[in-house]
């Protein structure tokens, strides 16, 4: 009669065990084979795309530098027009003031005249008109050059 002991039903487990471990490690090998080749195929597919990425970056990065030159040359051509602007009013500025005090005063002082018929007086009211005018057109003016 076959005699079959605890001993041998250990051996047929280990047995199984290592037929079924072996089993796994082909398995887990054609796995490893197969990822190895999806890393290959990426790797092949990929590195050009890199490449290209980066000689679009470089292409972009030099048309930014064009860019720059550009809004470097519109914020001097803005410096240039603010000081041609500033210059002419610079030298406007006093001959318009005294228009405008002139014809301010010619106003009230002919006012004054025909109102009072006193030439003295007309004359002094006259030039109150103007320095309060040219005044009241400086302040304008500097009240105009802080808001801009």
């Amino acid at each position: 009669m076959l005699a079959f002991a605890f001993s041998d039903a250990a051996y047929v487990a280990l047995a199984v065990f290592l037929l079924a471990f072996a089993y796994a490690l082909v398995r887990l090998g054609g796995t490893f084979g197969r990822l190895s080749a999806l890393i290959k195929g990426t790797q092949d597919e990929l590195l050009p795309v890199f490449g290209k990425v980066g000689g679009t970056v470089d292409r972009v990065n030099a048309q930014l530098d064009k860019v720059d030159v550009v809004t470097d040359s519109a914020v001097d051509a803005a410096d240039a027009a603010d000081t041609a602007v500033r210059a002419v009013s610079v030298a406007l500025k006093r001959p318009v003031e005294k228009l405008s005090g002139l014809a301010a005063g010619l106003t009230y002082g002919l006012a004054e005249l025909k109102a009072r018929r006193d030439v003295r007086r007309a004359v002094e009211v006259g030039r109150e008109a103007a320095r309060r005018r040219e005044r009241e057109l400086a302040d304008e003016l500097a009240d105009a050059g802080r808001r801009a």
